[in-house]
């Protein structure tokens, strides 16, 4: 089956539906050099209107951009950089549900997402957190939340061995941030706008089997 990723970035998400048995095709209106399958550069709106290619795909994951509803918006707010605010999401629903295929959005606490379910980083071994958020037109089963075992999770967000506000610090090296995200290509700047393969593989996983009861 093939699968659709828009606002892809790295491709952490599409590594997860990769190791699910999904074709990936890769959309980011910014080159994305690390992409690890095919690739396009494209405004994600703009190819969500083509409709002879979106026949061409058996699903369509997407995650918006998401600074608007980020808490990490308030670290960055806190270190003097700018944050910007930009919400996609209602735009990018409506044009997945014309679309009239299975699709997944993906994005942060707090985003307006429609009865989503959510994914933790403790749940799948890893030690960073990464809340993320869900929402598909099938139904999805979530993660369990581990914290307490986890114990203190690692940051991969603002810059490297940034002081955490209640203690402690983020990632002190690139090499810790990339088994804290079970992601081996990346750079820090895009390993702080990814989420762990593992994410979508379970969520691909249940995916391509619901599809295939329902075909």
């Amino acid at each position: 089956m093939r699968l659709l990723d828009l606002y892809s970035k790295a491709g952490g998400a599409a590594m997860g539906y990769h190791r699910a048995g999904f074709e990936v095709v890769g959309v980011d209106i910014k080159k994305q050099k690390r992409f690890p399958f095919e690739f396009i550069q494209a405004d994600a709106l703009e190819v969500l209107d083509d409709k002879a290619f979106l026949a061409s795909f058996d699903v369509i994951a997407a995650s918006p951009p998401c600074q608007t509803h980020s808490s990490t918006r308030h670290l960055r707010n806190a270190q003097g950089k700018t944050t910007t605010k930009i919400d996609l999401i209602p735009q990018t629903r409506a044009a997945l549900i014309e679309s009239g295929k299975p699709y997944v959005i993906e994005n942060v606490p707090g985003a307006p997402l429609i009865n989503p379910i959510q994914m933790c980083g403790s749940s799948f071994g890893l030690t960073v957190r990464r809340h993320r958020l869900f929402e598909s037109n099938y139904q999805l089963t979530g993660s369990i939340c581990n914290h307490k075992a986890q114990g203190k999770p690692v940051g991969i967000y603002g810059s490297m061995r940034d002081e955490i506000p209640g203690g402690g610090h983020t990632a002190k090296t690139i090499e810790q941030a990339r088994e804290a995200m079970g992601i081996d290509w990346m750079i820090w700047g895009e390993l702080v706008e990814a989420i762990p393969p593992a994410y979508t593989f379970k969520i691909g996983k249940q995916l391509s089997g619901a599809i295939n009861e329902t075909n």
